[in-house]
């Protein structure tokens, strides 16, 4: 073979990576014969760095930015380098990959399937998903090239790593949550402090591929329509207690009022409603004495007009309870206005 000849089947004389896609983390420069041509010129641009593979082992790795002269550099895989290269040999073979250096930034990612856990106050079962953004640098391409990426790679992007990343926190994030058991009400307000745990769990993984975690943040969550409706149900069931509690009457009261209202309003006035609060309060005595074994007592005749025992609804004041008791008839659409103003005159008419 002429010399001439040796020379043309050479890598060209400037080796660089040029305009690298947003999402290439990895790129090995193409040569199809991996031979490198006498005072061939080696640019590292910022953001970049540069591995060398002689003889299919890692032989250099280029961290910082720069122009690499390849003859003359006094770098020591450079210096043996000239030396092997002093008779032309091409069956010495070389490899240069070019690898980002920059931190990969607001990487969206998120839980492919549900997360399954169970509310700890309300024993509810949740389909929990959670997404956010993490990221990453190379900061060992050595143990990265080896260890993962491997010599039949030519290029890898930052989307094909994200799904490795994604795996691997679906499985710590699930073991967060069922090790805290934050009540579905808290988690959201809990996500900086979980974000700050699956990092501190994540990075020991990555951190084995040759990848540094530098940031994990989980910026919402999602439920399945099942679990939505429930958590919707829990949030009505809490808003009406505490609408009972501020009318100093207990839940199972307020349900009775919310029946009360409909059977108002198809039966109509306030002597139906009256009718229906006697009976409902005798539904509930009796319910009473049955869960603790007694004898129901016998039913009473209704009242006309809605009669509220002090001892059932907690009050000191009769008169001024039977006030908050009218006005919440009103307000849950079992009485009209006419109702209200004409049974509230009475009221205070006995001052």
């Amino acid at each position: 073979m002429g010399l001439f000849n040796v020379f043309k089947g050479q890598l060209a004389q400037v080796i660089q990576w040029t305009d690298p896609r947003p999402g290439d983390l990895w790129y090995r420069f193409p040569s199809s014969l991996d031979e490198i041509k006498d005072g061939s010129k080696l640019i590292v641009a910022p953001g970049q760095g540069a591995l060398l593979v002689y003889e299919g082992k890692v032989a250099e790795v280029l961290t910082e930015a720069g122009s690499f002269q390849l003859k003359t550099d006094n770098h020591p895989f450079f210096t043996t380098l000239v030396r092997l290269r002093q008779g032309f040999e091409s069956e010495h073979k070389l490899q240069i990959y070019f690898f980002r250096t920059t931190q990969i930034v607001n990487i969206p990612w998120g839980t492919a399937t549900p997360i399954l856990i169970v509310d700890p106050i309300y024993k509810v079962p949740v389909e929990l998903g959670v997404h956010g953004v993490y990221a990453f640098r190379v900061a060992d391409p050595s143990h990265f090239f080896t260890q993962f990426i491997g010599a039949g790679v030519a290029n890898y992007e930052v989307s094909a790593l994200q799904s490795v990343i994604v795996e691997r926190a679906y499985q710590q994030i699930a073991s967060i949550l069922h090790a805290h058991q934050y009540p579905i009400t808290e988690i959201d307000g809990r996500l900086p402090e979980i974000s700050r745990e699956l990092q501190s769990t994540m990075s020991p993984i990555l951190n084995e591929l040759g990848i540094e975690l530098t940031d994990v943040r989980i910026t919402g969550t999602h439920y399945d329509e099942a679990t939505s409706q429930r958590i919707a149900r829990v949030a009505d069931i809490t808003a009406e207690s505490l609408a009972a509690s501020e009318a100093g009457i207990s839940y199972e009261e307020m349900q009775r009022l919310e029946a009360l209202r409909d059977a108002a309003r198809n039966e109509g006035g306030i002597g139906a409603a009256g009718l229906q609060m006697g009976l409902g309060l005798e539904l509930g005595k009796k319910l009473t004495q049955t869960v603790n074994g007694e004898e129901p007592a016998p039913a009473t005749p209704a009242p006309e007009a809605p009669q509220v025992k002090t001892e059932d609804l907690g009050s000191d004041d009769p008169l001024l309870r039977r006030l908050t008791q009218l006005k919440l008839l009103l307000s849950e659409g079992v009485i009209t206005q006419e109702d209200y103003d004409k049974k509230k005159q009475e009221l205070l008419d006995q001052l």
